[in-house]
């Protein structure tokens, strides 16, 4: 796998669906990619880097290092145009508290924001970041 930054997502999530929407269109260099928690791509990068099977948290693969939960979204920011870089500063809140908020999205994200029957197809300026 050559990409050296790859978020791997829940791909029947709609939340995760529109967070990966958010990042490629804030990513103007095109350094992320993704792979679906589902695929096959995705259980084979769960395996290498040692994250159980049944991790359904938003991961984030940067450089040979797997992040998970808050971790993660705090790491994807950095690579982000403008402003939203600056969302990196909330790895100064203490991870017990970061991690709990995560949880509680992570927790309810089908029952707030529904669950789709397979994953989107992404148009085709961006088909090539996906690694599935």
């Amino acid at each position: 796998m050559e990409a050296k930054r790859i978020v791997l997502y829940d791909g029947v999530c709609n939340f995760c669906d529109a967070s990966v929407q958010f990042i490629w269109k804030r990513d103007s260099k095109g350094v992320i990619h993704f792979v679906s928690l589902q695929s096959e791509t995705g259980r084979m990068l769960l395996a290498q880097n040692r994250i159980p099977e049944e991790t359904d948290s938003f991961i984030f693969l940067d450089n040979g290092h797997a992040y998970i939960e808050s971790d993660a979204a705090l790491r994807v920011v950095r690579y982000l145009d403008g402003a939203w870089r600056m969302l990196s500063i909330g790895r100064f809140v203490p991870k017990r508290l970061r991690d709990a908020a995560y949880r509680v999205i992570a927790r309810n994200r089908y029952k707030w924001f529904g669950k789709k029957e397979a994953c989107s197809i992404p148009p085709l300026n961006v088909r090539t970041r996906f690694l599935d």
